[in-house]
């Protein structure tokens, strides 16, 4: 059996748009916490393939940890793990988009609203799902460290946990947290599983226990 195993990094806070909505806009993220950052090299693997997405502030992050751990990196680019584009809410307060009619509990929107000249959270899946595939076959029996986005992190979790995008919707992904999940192959190379092993770790959490017995 083959064991491809997923290290997702939701990028550093975002503190210079005050609060109001940013998407799949370019904004820098605030990555001045350095034992954060120490924490989560200790976690992370050392032999990886990283990736982040197109937007800054994941690169941003991941050259944080890869400064903190005194790494060499040279991450792939993967614009398909972008954050989720708000199209004409990008800017907005969140009071704003939450006063809209078309305004979710857990979201922005509902999984399959697209806001105007943007995408739905659907979509996201769609395009992040094609990635993940992707990759994990490139790398299969690897690690992979992938620095991205709550939106792209939620959509994995839908993926490995067989959910429609709407109750994705509904997971926790705090910035710089963590959120392992790992893919199997069977030997025959058709039959698939996948499993989270956790989800939204924050770096100062001790070191899991993956062979306890129950």
């Amino acid at each position: 059996m083959t064991q491809t195993r997923w290290w997702w990094v939701r990028h550093a806070p975002v503190t210079e748009t005050n609060g109001r909505v940013y998407g799949s806009t370019d904004p820098n993220c605030d990555t001045d916490n350095p034992p954060a950052y120490q924490a989560l090299d200790v976690i992370l693997p050392d032999e990886a393939h990283w990736v982040t997405s197109h937007l800054r502030r994941t690169k941003q992050t991941a050259a944080a940890i890869a400064a903190a751990g005194g790494r060499v990196i040279d991450p792939a680019e993967e614009e398909g793990l972008g954050e989720q584009d708000f199209g004409d809410w990008h800017g907005l307060t969140h009071d704003e988009v939450f006063a809209l009619p078309t305004a979710s509990r857990f979201w922005l929107a509902p999984a399959t609203h697209r806001a105007p000249n943007g995408e739905s959270f659907a979509d996201l899946c769609v395009r992040t799902t094609r990635v993940i595939h992707r990759l994990t076959d490139e790398w299969a029996g690897r690690d992979i460290i992938a620095v991205a986005h709550g939106g792209t992190i939620r959509a994995a979790l839908a993926l490995a946990l067989d959910l429609d995008p709407e109750t994705g919707l509904r997971f926790a992904t705090d910035n710089i947290s963590l959120t392992r999940i790992d893919h199997f192959t069977g030997d025959d190379g058709h039959a698939e599983n996948w499993r989270v092993v956790y989800m939204n770790r924050q770096p100062h959490m001790p070191p899991e226990d993956t062979n306890q017995s129950v």
